[in-house]
């Protein structure tokens, strides 16, 4: 079965406010995205796997001690995920990053890929999937249609706000996923962006893009 985790924790939901305000600057948004990003990644990998091993401290050596072996692949979606993608990987210690592009087709609200950057063979890799908003779901499910067709294992999905309609979507057509998301906010407007939402991530880190 698929499970959703929504943290709960006092420092979070300040955070996730202040990410929502219609105020925050460009640079804040993306600076609390990292913050963010980190106490989720914190809970997403609280079952890594550990190896023992010792380490010489300046006052004892080989002390017995753990140590994370296990490789990872980071996989953000363009362009929003690149804001979450750098606290992740400073949490894994072995990992690759592979980006995958996906825009929104405006008139029937899917994703079209227009950027695929994972490996051919993914049999038996640890994916982690990096996206701020879990809107209506198409994005995601795009990746893990994708990876699963290359042998992928198991799949993390972490993001800052998801919606209950899109996660029941991803759900209904996937098993087997763990999604770990700060907020879970009730519905989609017409246009299905995330209500209340945060309007557009990729328009909060980085700026709108420049359109020729």
């Amino acid at each position: 079965m698929s499970s959703l985790i929504v943290l709960d924790h006092p420092v979070i939901a300040d955070k996730v406010r202040q990410l929502r305000s219609v105020t925050t600057s460009n640079a804040d948004f993306l600076r609390l995205a990292n913050e963010i990003t980190r106490f989720v990644g914190y809970e997403a990998f609280r079952d890594l796997p550990v190896s023992s091993t010792s380490v010489t401290t300046p006052v004892v050596a080989n002390v017995p001690a753990l140590t994370l072996e296990e490789e990872y692949l980071v996989v953000p979606i363009l362009r929003a995920g690149l804001g979450m993608a750098p606290a992740v990987q400073e949490l894994l210690p072995v990992h690759r990053l592979c980006l995958m592009g996906l825009r929104r087709n405006e008139d029937t609200l899917q994703p079209d890929i227009y950027h695929d950057g994972l490996p051919k063979d993914l049999k038996g890799v640890s994916m982690v999937i990096v996206d701020p908003m879990l809107a209506t779901g198409g994005s995601i499910s795009a990746v893990v249609d994708l990876a699963r067709s290359r042998g992928v294992g198991s799949i993390k999905i972490l993001c800052l706000i998801a919606a209950q309609p899109g996660v029941d979507a991803l759900f209904a057509k996937h098993q087997g996923l763990e999604v770990y998301a700060a907020a879970l906010d009730p519905e989609l407007n017409e246009v299905g962006y995330i209500t209340p939402g945060l309007g557009d991530a990729g328009d909060r880190l980085f700026g709108a893009p420049v359109r020729p």
